[in-house]
């Protein structure tokens, strides 16, 4: 089953909200953000391919990846500054066409009982223009179809998702 994502951008204020519940137990949504195996099926957009440099989430680790589809290549970094499945991930994002306009990643994973796990995350960003350029960058497409693709890893039940 698929849930809505909310995305919220408050006015006048220099952060993104994104709130997402999953079918699936938390460990398994811990490890689908970790494990650069799972990574590469679920983010970003429907028709996107993703590589791979680097993938640390661990604390002092970091990642670099790109994203391509035919009409060029969408190259992405950050730092992280801590990775646990009982405190989340906190971590920086840039993309690396708008350098300067990184945000500070939080992500929280919230066990709910039952095999579900509800997602939240907040990015932070320098300034509002920043916030403003990833809204009107289309970003809730790729948020929305990598947690639909996400969604569809998890129901798998021969992807090794599971511990």
């Amino acid at each position: 089953m698929t849930h809505p994502t909310t995305i919220t951008a408050p006015e006048g204020l220099p952060f993104i909200e994104i709130t997402r519940e999953v079918d699936a137990p938390v460990e398994a949504v811990y490890r689908a953000h970790t494990d650069p195996k799972l990574v590469v099926q679920w983010l970003g957009p429907r028709g996107y391919e993703m590589d791979i440099e680097r993938w640390d989430i661990v604390k002092g680790g970091g990642y670099r990846y790109v994203q391509r589809d035919g009409n060029g290549e969408y190259p992405f970094n950050g730092v992280v500054h801590s990775a646990s499945l009982e405190a989340g991930i906190v971590q920086t994002f840039e993309y690396e066409d708008f350098p300067g306009a990184v945000s500070l990643e939080f992500m929280s994973f919230e066990d709910l009982g039952n095999g579900r796990t509800r997602l939240h995350g907040r990015s932070v960003f320098p300034n509002l223009e920043s916030r403003e350029g990833m809204v009107q960058s289309g970003m809730e497409i790729g948020v929305n179809e990598g947690y639909e693709r996400l969604d569809e890893l998890l129901a798998t039940s021969d992807n090794s998702v599971s511990a």
